[in-house]
């Protein structure tokens, strides 16, 4: 199905640029305006001038940030920042991390996968699946950046099914575990290691097993659809090619499916447009939901808040549940669909996600225009967001439990896409670790 491609990936040179931690950059679309100019003031060579450089006054077709990261690419692979590795490689990657948003004391996981490229395949070929839909916006910004300079600089994520553990296993023997290539503690103190793989006979052997597997793309789908793009142009421009080219693939980060390092974040829906009061909302949501009240004091509310989030962690693993709290109420309230309204066998699996079944029974009801849903802001922090409420920067938070990522899977495999901010995988592997510089 897959078709991994063992390359020459582009690392930073730590002879020249020093310690490796001051060049790499978090992904671009979590990076706000105070980040991206730290990172830009932080080393000459940090990643964040090639993925994400700024826009001056005066730019033209002929010279703006997409051009001045093409030139900056080339001058840093010229003076041996980067350089490319000899061997064609996969590169076996660890994250150990504290889960976001934890209790103190919560022990660390490791996150495990591995880099290489791989074949673009259109999306209804059966071999490579997305799971949210996209925005044309994003789309332009990342074909331009991948015209200017030919290269991936950061890894799309996608999962595949491997409950055996073959790839890794078959990877974690061939390196030498106590020396990775890189090591360090990141500006959020997660460990970051890396090793390069260039043994023929492993390589072979995880080409041929992942050729057996489907890949869902966890991460990345703006990115995943821009190299396509960029391939079709590509093409156009050249004709029909003999032999496959390097813009025939793209750079990739594989994690299992079954990891038990790979962690999902719910992202939680505040509404900022007008309520109706309390007991006339909770009067709509009746016929379709069982409401439990859990009211709080003053004194209590650190404790009700923390029984209203775990019975709705454990609760809502068997039954659909959210979360809901509002302005100027002093309760928290648990919403259990009632049983005439839950999905059935027949029911899509788009449909039967917690997320899509909140979309339909709740945020239509409470916010019946596009723009009011608009308005929605959005938080994993199940804390951030209730305090959004309490503090009045949001009229009604909606609580929910993560997407499974057997959900995902679902999703993906029967074709369709989940709603917008219906998962956020964690952990975000760093941009620059590894690239893949296809022409220079």
């Amino acid at each position: 199905m897959a078709h991994i491609i063992p390359f020459h990936g582009t690392l930073y040179n730590p002879a020249t640029v020093g310690d490796v931690r001051q060049v790499v950059a978090p992904p671009y679309d979590i990076i706000d305006n105070a980040l991206q100019k730290t990172l830009h003031d932080r080393h000459p060579n940090n990643v964040i001038r090639l993925e994400l450089g700024y826009e001056q006054a005066g730019d033209t077709a002929t010279n703006n940030k997409y051009t001045r990261a093409a030139g900056a690419l080339k001058d840093w692979l010229k003076t041996g920042a980067l350089r490319k590795d000899s061997q064609p490689a996969i590169y076996y990657h660890t994250i150990e991390y504290q889960p976001p948003y934890s209790a103190p004391g919560t022990p660390t996981k490791v996150f495990k996968g591995f880099l290489s490229t791989v074949e673009l395949e259109e999306f209804g070929s059966g071999k490579i699946y997305p799971h949210e839909n996209t925005r044309a916006a994003a789309k332009t910004d990342r074909l331009n950046l991948l015209e200017a300079c030919r290269a991936n600089f950061s890894a799309i994520i996608s999962l595949y099914s491997d409950p055996q553990n073959d790839v890794l296993a078959l990877i974690e023997q061939a390196i030498a575990t106590d020396k990775p290539r890189i090591d360090f503690q990141d500006d959020v103190g997660f460990r970051q290691r890396l090793w390069s793989v260039t043994d023929p006979n492993v390589l072979a052997k995880v080409v041929e097993i992942m050729h057996t597997k489907q890949l869902f793309i966890a991460d990345g789908h703006h990115r995943y659809e821009t190299a396509l793009n960029y391939r079709r142009a590509r093409r156009q421009q050249a004709g029909a090619p003999t032999s496959p080219q390097p813009y025939d693939s793209v750079l990739m980060l594989f994690a299992s499916l079954e990891d038990k390092g790979l962690t999902v974040l719910p992202t939680h829906r505040v509404l900022t447009t007008s309520m109706p009061a309390p007991a006339e909302l909770l009067r709509t949501l009746d016929p379709v939901f069982e409401v439990t009240a859990l009211p709080f004091q003053a004194g209590n509310e650190a404790q009700v808040r923390g029984q209203f989030i775990e019975t709705l962690r454990s609760r809502g693993q068997s039954v659909p549940m959210f979360g809901l709290a509002l302005k100027n109420d002093p309760q928290y309230y648990l919403l259990t669909l009632r049983a005439a309204h839950r999905p059935t066998a027949s029911t899509s699996p788009r449909d039967r996600l917690d997320v899509s079944l909140l979309q339909q029974h709740v945020v239509s009801t409470l916010c019946p225009t596009q723009q009011a849903q608009e308005a929605m802001l959005y938080s994993k922090d199940d804390h951030e967001a209730l305090n959004w409420v309490r503090q009045g920067t949001g009229t009604a938070a909606l609580l929910l439990n993560p997407t499974k990522v057997a959900e995902v899977k679902a999703v993906a495999s029967a074709g369709e896409r989940m709603p917008h901010k219906s998962t956020y995988f964690f952990p975000k592997p760093l941009t620059g670790l590894v690239m893949n510089v296809m022409e220079g």
